[in-house]
């Protein structure tokens, strides 16, 4: 499971590869001042060089007057794939760390489904979920997987599996793997990682999300952990079941996983908002 400490050290790493590259650029400039002065003034250089390598005259990102960064957005490229859509990115700083988020999805199948997003755990997941819900970028988008592992996949308003917002974000939250077999020809232990009603990212690729998401309606059991989880469904389950029946067909990749029917998100909402969503009727 990703922590707190996982998230800090990715972070103090970015720090620390970008303070590499300033030392390194200071280091040049000291190289290309003493290559040009004689030994008249090197004695003044080394007073004010040594103010200069040591950040005196630098512009240096403050290391404890500001918050740190919570969440880093990668951004991805909308002209090499144009199933992106531009919405800006979330915020990088002063994003809640605690606590829990209510999520309300309306479809045009039956009553809502809420869940409760885990902010402590999957606190940039929860940012991005909040962020993209504030632009409407889920409304009126179709769920466009119904997939073998038992879950209902949405998030894409292309439905082509490639779409997505302009940026993406790390993996929080990946369940453990399963306790080995104690021998090598003992069955896998059957550990259920992923239970009905959990809300998990799916990136494409694997590790990289941004606002796909699924909603399982049964226990999935991997071999090995696969997606971050986000949240579980605490209402609406009996939505999911029902939704689980609509027979698939082929999608474009030639995998029997698109709905025969229209499964659209009407709306989706984070926060105080989203208890006060109102009940979408049952449609086929």
């Amino acid at each position: 499971m990703a922590s707190s400490r996982d998230r800090q050290r990715k972070l103090a790493r970015a720090k620390f590869d970008r303070q590499l590259a300033r030392r390194a650029e200071r280091e040049r400039r000291r190289r290309r001042i003493w290559a040009g002065v004689g030994t008249a003034t090197a004695l003044v250089l080394v007073i004010a060089g040594g103010a200069w390598i040591g950040g005196a005259f630098d512009s240096d990102e403050p290391t404890e007057t500001t918050a740190g960064d919570v969440c880093l957005w990668t951004p991805q490229n909308a002209t090499a794939n144009t199933d992106l859509k531009e919405v800006g990115t979330p915020p990088t700083k002063d994003l809640p760390e605690t606590g829990t988020e209510t999520m309300t999805v309306t479809t045009n199948r039956g009553a809502p489904i809420v869940a409760s997003l885990d902010v402590a755990s999957a606190p940039c997941a929860a940012a991005s979920f909040t962020y993209l819900a504030g632009k409407a970028f889920f409304d009126n988008t179709d769920c466009h997987e119904i997939t073998a592992e038992g879950a209902l996949r949405c998030g894409d308003p292309s439905g082509t599996g490639n779409g997505g917002p302009t940026y993406s974000f790390y993996d929080e939250n990946v369940p453990a793997a399963p306790a080995p077999a104690p021998s090598a020809s003992a069955a896998p232990a059957d550990t259920v990682l992923y239970p009905a009603g959990t809300v998990a990212m799916i990136g494409n690729p694997p590790g990289s999300n941004s606002s796909q998401f699924l909603l399982f309606f049964k226990d999935f059991k991997p071999a090995e952990p696969k997606y971050s989880i986000v949240g579980q469904v605490t209402s609406g389950l009996e939505t999911l079941t029902a939704i689980s029946k609509i027979p698939t067909v082929e999608n474009s990749a030639g995998d029997k996983v698109k709905p025969k029917e229209k499964i659209t998100i009407q709306s989706l909402t984070v926060g105080a908002a989203a208890s006060a969503a109102p009940s979408a009727s049952a449609q086929s």
